[in-house]
């Protein structure tokens, strides 16, 4: 048998990391024996655990040490990571190490540098002379660039269970199922959002066309008003539907008022489309009073950082989206760095994809009609994320009057500047 000896540290116990752990061990066909075990004696106490892990074969031993750090994990000897070069742009190294969005640390001497940012399906590219290491995707990558490879030299930090049984993202199961009340966790979050302005903390809107084919637009614009949305990520479809339900009274051909297709209301869609071509793009429209109101509008007079993407299926598109994927991608990617909360709703392809792109540290919360939807998302997150099987509609709807109430019991008035930083 060939074996190892790995660390625990934190809070192992109360955060499932152990049990984790040693069921990994377990179901990869491996063994274990705990030499030494501390258990912290009040909430805020952090234990510790030695374990001797040993398995069959030197690459199933090497494989599950693999997957033990991701729950962080560590060898008890400590080794220096191994760095290769890139073969060329664009590509890794053989053997590469592929990131999760879990803090994690490259040690290369006595040193120890973090990986920034936290990003999941990433490699990691080193630079000693700066000293620093960094997340990078296949479009990142240089020829000749530093690639950690292998999983020696690495230490991953995963995100506990808080202590605090006041924390709506701690002691709600992930998902909640559509028979089950929200009222209460809906209310709950208001005022996780409101403490998030009050630190200068920036929240995102990752949202989808279903916020206005479900009458939702309203409230959203309420949430941009408060000063409770500074960047908005969508396709180009929400901003279509939006504009032409703001010129029209339609969303996709469909009377908003009274629930019925409209006499030619599929070529509504197309002429707004043409109308925002014609102005300029969207602040422009807004600037000539072509448009007076609605989610974008709301966006350009408070100030929120709006970010369109493409896709195969886009009419149009209009002005401002960006149509390549990857250049997109890197523009979301700036633009999550300081982002403390995320609001995905009735976005399943677009909330993954941000999902992916996020640091575990990053608050997520899922709004979706389709339980698979919000389950896709939230999987990943367990500590950090909710996931609401429920109408976008009602969910703002309560988010604006929660949020407004409590500012009003609190005396505050919001972030006066609106959405802008």
């Amino acid at each position: 048998m060939f074996s190892e000896t790995v660390e625990l540290r934190g809070h192992i116990i109360d955060s499932l990391i152990l049990p984790k752990v040693l069921d990994t061990i377990l179901t990869s066909g491996g063994n274990f024996k705990i030499g030494e075990i501390k258990i912290g004696e009040n909430r805020v106490d952090q234990s510790y655990a030695r374990v001797e892990v040993s398995a069959p074969s030197g690459d199933l031993l090497d494989a599950l040490i693999l997957r033990l750090r991701q729950h962080g994990a560590e060898a008890l000897e400590k080794t220096e990571a191994q760095l290769a070069p890139a073969p060329a742009d664009g590509i890794f190294p053989q053997d590469f190490y592929v990131t999760t969005n879990q803090q994690t640390f490259v040690r290369l001497g006595k040193t120890e540098l973090e990986v920034q940012p936290a990003m999941m399906d990433s490699g990691i590219a080193v630079d000693e002379a700066s000293g620093t290491a960094r997340a990078v995707r296949f479009y990142d990558v240089r020829k000749g660039d530093r690639i950690v490879v292998g999983h020696s030299g690495l230490r991953v930090v995963p995100i506990q269970r808080s202590t605090s049984r006041t924390d709506v993202f701690q002691f709600l199961n992930t998902n909640v199922s559509a028979e089950r009340p929200k009222n209460a966790v809906i209310r709950d979050l208001a005022s996780e959002l409101v403490e998030i302005r009050r630190a200068n903390g920036k929240i995102l809107v990752v949202g989808g066309p279903a916020i206005v084919h479900t009458g939702a637009a309203e409230h959203l614009e309420q949430l941009i008003a408060l000063g409770y949305v500074q960047r908005l990520f969508a396709g180009n479809g929400l901003a279509v539907y939006d504009i032409e339900s703001v010129l029209f009274g339609t969303s996709l051909g469909m009377s908003l008022e009274r629930s019925a297709l409209v006499d030619g209301g599929h070529e509504n869609h197309m002429r707004a489309i043409n109308a925002v071509r014609e102005a300029g793009g969207i602040t422009d429209a807004v600037e000539k009073k072509i448009l007076t109101r609605g989610i974008m509008h709301a966006c350009v007079q408070h100030g929120v950082d709006i970010v369109l993407s493409g896709s195969i299926r886009d009419d149009g598109p209009i002005p401002g989206v960006t149509t390549d994927a990857v250049e997109a991608q890197k523009i979301m990617r700036d633009k999550l760095q300081d982002v403390s909360l995320v609001l995905m709703m009735g976005s399943m392809l677009h909330s993954i994809a941000v999902a992916n792109m996020l640091s575990a540290a990053v608050r997520i919360v899922v709004v979706d009609i389709d339980p698979s939807a919000v389950a896709k998302v939230t999987g990943q997150q367990s500590f950090q994320s909710i996931g609401l099987v429920t109408d976008v509609e009602p969910f703002l709807r309560e988010l604006v009057a929660g949020i407004t109430a409590d500012e009003r019991e609190s005396g505050a008035s919001g972030n006066g500047a609106g959405g802008k930083e």
